[in-house]
C-alpha cells in the first residue's frame, strides 16, 4: 500500500508544480499586458507632448511674424494720412508761377524744404515714392488707371498722364500712382 501513497504524492507534486507554472505563466501574461498597457500610455504622451511641443514652437514663430509685421506695418494707417500732405504740398509748389516765385521766393523755398524734409522721414519709415513718367508701362500692381484715351504717338498701354504719384510701405503697395493710359492699338 505504500506505493499508491507515493504515486498520489508525485501526482500531488506534479499537480502542484503545474499550477505554480500556470499561475506563474498568468503571472508573466498579466505583467506583460500591464508593460504593452504602460508603453501604449507612454507613446500617447509622448505623442501629446511632441504636438504640444510643435504648437508652442508654431506659436512663437507667429508671434515673431505678427511682431515683425507689426514693426514694419504698424504705421500704415498714419503713412496713408500723411499722403494728402506730400500731395498738397507737392500741388502747392507746381501751381506757383514765375512771377509769384519772384515775389514769394523765401515762402516757396520753406515748402520745398518742408516737402523733402516729409520725404526724408517717410524714406526713415520704408516709405517710397512711385513716381511713373509718361511713355512707362501700365503696371497693375504698382498704378491705378484712372482713364484710357487714345493718344498718337502711343502703344496701348502705355501711361500718358500722371495724376498723382503712389507709395510703397516697405513691399506693400500703400497707394497706387494714379495715371492715365493710352488705348491705342498701334504705334
Amino acid at each position: 500500500m505504500a506505493e499508491p501513497r507515493e504515486e498520489e504524492f508525485l501526482d500531488d507534486i506534479e499537480q502542484a508544480e503545474a499550477e505554480a507554472n500556470a499561475a506563474a505563466e498568468e503571472e508573466i501574461t498579466d505583467e506583460a499586458a500591464e508593460v504593452d498597457a504602460l508603453r501604449a500610455e507612454r507613446d500617447e504622451y509622448r505623442d501629446k507632448f511632441m504636438r504640444a511641443l510643435a504648437d508652442a514652437e508654431n506659436s512663437r514663430k507667429r508671434a515673431e511674424k505678427d511682431r515683425r509685421e507689426a514693426e514694419q506695418y504698424g504705421g500704415s494707417k498714419l503713412a496713408r494720412d500723411m499722403l494728402p500732405v506730400y500731395d498738397n504740398l507737392k500741388r502747392a509748389l507746381e501751381a506757383a508761377t514765375d512771377e509769384q516765385r519772384a515775389a514769394f521766393g523765401p515762402l516757396l523755398e520753406g515748402v520745398e524744404l518742408t516737402l523733402r524734409e516729409l520725404l526724408n522721414v517717410f524714406g526713415k519709415h520704408g516709405i517710397e515714392l512711385v513716381s511713373p513718367v509718361e511713355g512707362d508701362p501700365f503696371d497693375p500692381q504698382l498704378h491705378q488707371a484712372m482713364f484710357e484715351a487714345p493718344v498718337p504717338g502711343t502703344k496701348a498701354g502705355q501711361i500718358i498722364q500722371v495724376s498723382a504719384e503712389g507709395f510703397m510701405l516697405h513691399d506693400r503697395l500703400l497707394r497706387p500712382a494714379q495715371v492715365g493710359v493710352s488705348s491705342n492699338t498701334g504705334a
